[in-house]
């Protein structure tokens, strides 16, 4: 697979913050910390890349299902929370993969670095004791890197998940320039994000997308865009990003 540039990673708010990248075969993070945590991050990405592939050697359906799938309760946490959150959302559970790996190595880093944030392919989770602000990047849009999610520290730690079908090289059947969705639990974000992309096929899909995402339990807020068109529901606070 070709490499893809990740320009929206210019516009993550770390004020404050040391940043540096982690990547190991297909992962690829953007990371966020107190300090450079390169050496405990890669550490954390081997273990749930092990994790991962170990699970899929033995069960290939996994990895392949596009319908939600139940596994047995003895299952290491992160395939019961990637089957969970495919479950709630209605898709099959590698949907959350991105989510779940961000959140997995996020929550590693909180041992050390009180202030964590974790860029996965557009996917992040965020805890932190200040407000962020996280500039949505929607292709073409016009709305793409001028508007902004406001993510309070006390909300945190927060998935904060975007799938388009317009962007990036993830799986999506919608059209899409950008679905966020806010979730306290990443994988189930990633899950929702492409559940209500898959939705819309143009601009007056954004309701119905919305109103998806409100059906889920433990989603608590969205964002669609489609060219010029948008709408926000839930706990979402938008602000404006001016450009420089």
């Amino acid at each position: 697979m070709a490499y893809e540039e990740r320009k929206y990673r210019q516009a993550m708010e770390g004020r404050g913050l040391v940043s540096f990248q982690v990547v190991e075969k297909e992962t690829d993070l953007w990371i966020c910390a107190g300090r450079n945590l390169w050496k405990e991050a890669a550490a954390a990405v081997r273990e749930v890349r092990r994790i991962l592939e170990h699970y899929i050697q033995r069960h290939g359906h996994f990895l392949s299902a596009m319908e939600p799938i139940s596994v047995h309760r003895a299952a290491p946490h992160l395939i019961r929370s990637m089957a969970g959150a495919g479950r709630t959302a209605g898709v099959g559970p590698m949907a959350a993969v991105a989510g779940a790996v961000a959140e997995y190595v996020g929550r590693a880093l909180l041992e050390t670095s009180r202030d964590v944030i974790v860029e996965n392919g557009g996917d992040l989770f965020v805890s932190s004791r200040e407000d962020r602000t996280v500039s949505v990047y929607a292709g073409n849009s016009p709305f793409s890197n001028r508007l902004g999610l406001r993510i309070r520290g006390a909300d945190t730690p927060l998935g904060v998940c975007t799938s388009s079908g317009t962007v990036g090289h993830s799986t999506s059947f919608g059209k899409s320039d950008a679905v966020c969705v806010l979730a306290p639990d990443t994988a189930l974000a990633d899950a929702a994000a492409t559940a209500a992309g898959n939705r819309i096929r143009g601009a007056g899909d954004i309701q119905k997308g919305l109103d998806f995402l409100g059906s889920l339990p433990g989603v608590t807020g969205g964002l669609i865009i489609v060219k010029e068109k948008m709408g926000a529901w839930g706990a979402v606070e938008l602000v404006k990003i001016e450009k420089s």
